[in-house]
């Protein structure tokens, strides 16, 4: 008999949930946070380089970003990389540190945030909806070629969309969790 792998449909699953929580790190609130310049790409040494490449990022304050660039040319091209992110931030240069405050968030970009956020968990919904697709189909091709019975079909079947609804929970918990982060004034 061909095994249906359960364990690699919940690892797809917890796949989604992990990107979703990368892409909310992405998304600035009112506190200052690292990870809010990990999708900044600087023009470096004839190439697009992440600007924790170049340098190093830290959070000395709650309001405050600061990035240590390791080499003097590239100072200019990073305070131009992050304003040019679209993340509503301005580096202010000191040397070769940046120091980048970040501003109280009003309730528009509030609003705006929490549907982005929204949008953001959407995605991960579906991406979960089509791993138990996948499963299923896989199930039904077992059960079609004699592999599998209709009762191991219908216990197995049972199991991938139980942990389809965990995952979907998981998602709406994390969504949570940042949309009231980001209404936090």
């Amino acid at each position: 008999m061909a095994e249906f792998d359960l364990e690699d449909i919940k690892r797809r699953m917890d796949g989604a949930l992990t990107a979703l929580k990368h892409e909310f790190g992405g998304l600035r609130t009112g506190r200052a946070s690292a990870g809010l310049l990990d999708s900044v790409q600087v023009e470096a040494y004839g190439a697009l380089t992440p600007l924790n490449q170049i340098g190093t990022v830290s959070v000395p304050e709650s309001r405050m970003i600061s990035v240590q660039i390791w080499d003097k040319g590239l100072v200019q091209a990073a305070d131009k990389a992050i304003r040019n992110a679209g993340l509503g931030i301005n580096p202010v240069m000191d040397g070769q540190n940046l120091r980048i405050p970040i501003p109280p968030l009003n309730e528009e970009r509030r609003a705006e945030l929490a549907k982005l956020a929204s949008r953001y968990a959407e995605q991960a919904r579906v991406a979960v909806r089509n791993v138990r697709r996948d499963g299923m189909d896989s199930l039904k091709a077992l059960e079609k070629n004699n592999e599998m019975s209709e009762d191991e079909h219908k216990k197995e079947g049972a199991k991938v969309q139980a942990a389809t609804d965990a995952a979907i929970v998981n998602i709406d918990q994390a969504l949570a969790a940042k949309e009231e982060e980001i209404m936090q004034v």
